[in-house]
């Protein structure tokens, strides 16, 4: 006769009681210690069932929550990575549209040619946007970055008419100067740091060192200027002339850039190229700013348009964890041959 508890005909697998929950194995226990009535085989069977269907229930309700999870999850991923941190303000309305300039201006940072140009754009092609204003807070970087911005900024201007202001809140130096002459006027606190018109190329050199150390440096090249920017090999007068005129080239583009945007305002001295900086309020006494101003004072009073609509741009989430990526595996190589000049 065929177990009535555990039967084998009704394909239910519980050959071990290991196949069955605690609370099921208590369920059996409890019957088993008592006097059952005729028929209580089917009944328990029944109440197997329905506990073994119970906890099917749990468990797949548990799953199905997971995925709900893991869905919502890739959902918020691709709702950001379409996210580039424009406004969604009304943009039809008038104001006076923003593009933040922050940090290194260099390629690939948040302060890149492609990312303020976008920005720019933007802001420009809106007809609501009354003024641009390029708020600045940045020690350099880039001159061809910067010289990128620059250009687009004059060729904005002509095509839409509007005007451009360049507000400074900490610094606005080397780069994000050659950028802020492009507008057509320049407001600063008294306390910002303004100018550092100038190019810097910078290095170490190990020779004499390598030669108490007894370290032999081992540097084969193709060409005889190769490697003339090598740390650990002696630089040659005909180098460091040819890397000196380089720098002027561009040091001089610089300065007519800014006497360019600058125009009669510029009141020049012997150290205005220098390479040196001023505070906001010297910077306005040498014709390197207008006059002193925040933001929301030039959208009140300059502009006439109090309400502000960001248009800058900002990498994706996709975008910016394939830079700290690819960052991370070049960081090392990348600052060993860093060697373009820099307006810093």
């Amino acid at each position: 006769m065929t177990d009535p508890i555990f039967p084998g005909n009704q394909g239910f697998e519980t050959n071990s009681p290991q196949a069955l929950s605690g609370s099921m194995q208590s369920a059996i226990k409890n019957e088993a210690s008592t006097a059952q009535p005729p028929g209580w085989e089917r009944a328990m069977l029944e109440k197997l069932t329905m506990a073994a269907i119970t906890e099917q229930r749990q468990a797949r309700r548990w799953r199905n929550g997971i995925r709900l999870g893991w869905l919502l999850f890739l959902v918020g991923l691709v709702w950001m990575g379409w996210d580039r941190g424009a406004s969604t303000a009304d943009t039809s309305a008038p104001h006076t549209a923003l593009v933040k300039i922050e940090g290194e201006i260099a390629s690939g940072s948040g302060a890149s040619a492609e990312l303020i140009v976008s920005a720019m754009r933007g802001a420009f092609e809106d007809k609501g946007a009354k003024a641009v204003v390029l708020l600045i807070n940045s020690p350099g970087g880039s001159p061809v970055q910067a010289g990128i911005i620059n250009d687009e900024i004059y060729r904005l201007k002509a095509l839409y008419n509007k005007p451009v202001y360049a507000v400074v809140e900490e610094t606005c130096a080397s780069a994000a100067y050659y950028i802020a002459v492009g507008a057509d006027k320049i407001f600063v606190d008294k306390a910002s740091v303004v100018g550092s018109i100038g190019v810097l190329m910078d290095g170490f050199g190990f020779t004499g060192l390598m030669d108490k150390l007894g370290v032999e440096r081992r540097l084969m090249t193709a060409g005889e200027n190769k490697g003339f920017m090598d740390p650990f090999s002696p630089q040659t007068e005909k180098q460091r002339v040819f890397a000196q005129a380089m720098l002027d080239q561009i040091h001089q583009q610089f300065i007519d850039v800014v006497k360019k945007g600058r125009g009669d305002r510029l009141k020049e001295t012997p150290e205005t190229f220098s390479g040196l900086f001023w505070t906001g309020q010297q910077a306005i006494d040498r014709g390197l700013a207008d006059q002193l101003g925040n933001l929301d004072y030039v959208a009140r009073e300059v502009v006439k348009a109090e309400d502000l609509v960001d248009y800058t741009r900002k990498d994706n989430l996709a975008e910016r964890l394939a830079k700290r990526f690819g960052a991370s595996i070049g960081e090392g190589g990348v600052r060993a041959l860093r060697i373009l000049p820099t307006l810093r």
